[in-house]
């Protein structure tokens, strides 16, 4: 099989299309200091498989657009939830519940 990427995907919400996020650790060749490039890449994801924050691998395919030439090859790990999905769900379940208009302020 072709050369595939792992990394994370950092948005989900063009219809069949991913952005996956790939960090690598290189070391300047003068300074030996380390630090973290960051690529982005545009992947198609046929079946909409893959959401914000999962761990997929992708592999180089024929272009499909202007600046989609990778392809889902599977999910690896799924997200386990985002900071504002917590908030979301406490809201509903009334457990951060904010104070109404004249309670609480006396």
């Amino acid at each position: 099989m072709a050369h595939t990427l792992v990394g994370i995907v950092s948005s989900d919400k063009r219809d069949k299309t991913i952005t996956v996020s790939i960090e690598n650790r290189e070391t300047h060749p003068l300074y030996r200091k380390q630090y973290t490039k960051t690529r982005k890449y545009t992947a198609h994801d046929e079946k909409n498989e893959a959401h914000l924050g999962d761990k997929v691998e992708i592999a180089p395919c024929r272009p499909l657009s202007k600046t989609k030439s990778f392809k889902l090859v599977k999910v690896l790990e799924r997200s386990h939830g985002s900071v504002e999905l917590k908030e979301e769900i406490t809201d509903v379940l009334g457990e951060n519940k904010p104070a109404e208009d004249g309670e609480g302020e006396k």
